[in-house]
């Protein structure tokens, strides 16, 4: 089957023919139909993050359809629908676990670090940590929703009720995050890149109530705010511009240095949080919300084979929303 390979951190991906995956107990094997390309395969890619094993097929915003099922496998059929987040696999057994924290599983595995993921014509995965998909929402248009889509949600949690929400960097997260938001009654305050006048409209287009740039502060008080974007310095701008007791989510897997900021900034009971991979209930609560919304995702498509160009862009901010690469059509 086909694949594009990462075969040492810093190098291209690589276009490859690879043995179909072998369909293991309590496994699904998909033949994908789409799959996103999220911030975590770029850190990956270029080596920000350490790949749990080599040769690897990045991808965990797949949706597939199930070609065969594990021995053991109940409650899915042959050519449902399904989508593969980021966690691949939980022991269930260690501290985290058995307080119901999955997400801090201590042994945990992850889709396209650990376990080959969704760059590929087929995958295999654990059918405990797959979803069933809204089905109104197209194979591109889902698959977003499977990391951006879900470790937003999870950010958005952990921002508390804030009513006036900052999200920076607006990406293939904020995007959807933002949505949902508005959704809830909240009121947007968008940060993009400096000078990025082009994504200040599209965060407008999609209900933010005010739009500039990072360098910039909002023209009222936050309640809260979301930092996606991968740049430590903007957890002090942040902070500036959220309120007494408000709260500064960090949304990302990777981030560059924080840098030390004054003691004043934290102390009227601001608070500084990260987030860490998702559990279960974040996909349910999350695809139930999404689809009551009607939350859109905003996609450039790719050809598999091109999943090299699609990093690049990226990497470069050259499209809005989120990029997905088909393995087939869809």
């Amino acid at each position: 089957m086909r694949a594009m390979l990462l075969e040492a951190p810093g190098r291209p991906l690589r276009p490859a023919d690879i043995p179909r995956p072998v369909c293991g107990a309590g496994q699904l094997r998909l033949r994908v139909r789409a799959c996103g390309v999220c911030r975590t395969d770029l850190h990956l890619r270029d080596g920000e993050l350490a790949p749990g094993k080599l040769p690897l097929v990045l991808g965990h915003e797949a949706v597939g359809e199930i070609a065969e099922l594990g021995p053991g496998v109940a409650g899915f059929a042959l050519g449902e629908r399904v989508g593969v987040p980021w966690v691949g696999w939980t022991c269930g057994a260690c501290r985290q676990c058995r307080r119901r924290r999955e997400n801090l599983c201590e042994r945990a595995r992850f889709t396209g670090k650990d376990l080959d993921g969704g760059f590929a014509e087929e995958l295999v995965v654990d059918a405990r940590h797959c979803f069933r998909l809204p089905p109104a929402c197209g194979d591109a248009e889902a698959a977003p929703l499977l990391c951006a889509g879900l470790i937003g949600w999870r950010a958005l949690r952990l921002a508390g009720d804030a009513e006036r929400l900052g999200l920076y960097g607006f990406g293939a997260a904020a995007h959807l995050v933002a949505q949902v938001a508005r959704f809830q009654g909240r009121k947007v305050f968008a940060f993009t890149r400096p000078g990025d006048g082009d994504g200040q409209r599209f965060a407008l287009g999609l209900g933010a109530e005010w739009a500039g740039g990072s360098d910039e502060r909002p023209p009222t008080p936050l309640d809260g705010a979301i930092v996606f974007a991968p740049a430590g310095e903007l957890v002090p701008r942040a902070l500036e511009a959220v309120g007494p007791g408000g709260t500064v989510v960090c949304g990302g897997i990777h981030m560059s240095a924080i840098p030390s900021f004054p003691y004043d900034r934290l102390w009227p009971e601001r608070s500084i949080q990260s987030v860490a991979n998702l559990e279960r209930r974040d996909g349910e609560e999350f695809l139930s919300v999404a689809a009551a919304a009607g939350v859109r995702a905003e996609v450039t498509p790719f050809p598999l084979d091109q999943a090299e160009e699609a990093l690049s862009a990226l990497r470069e901010g050259r499209f809005h929303g989120a990029a997905v690469l088909l393995a087939s059509e869809s």
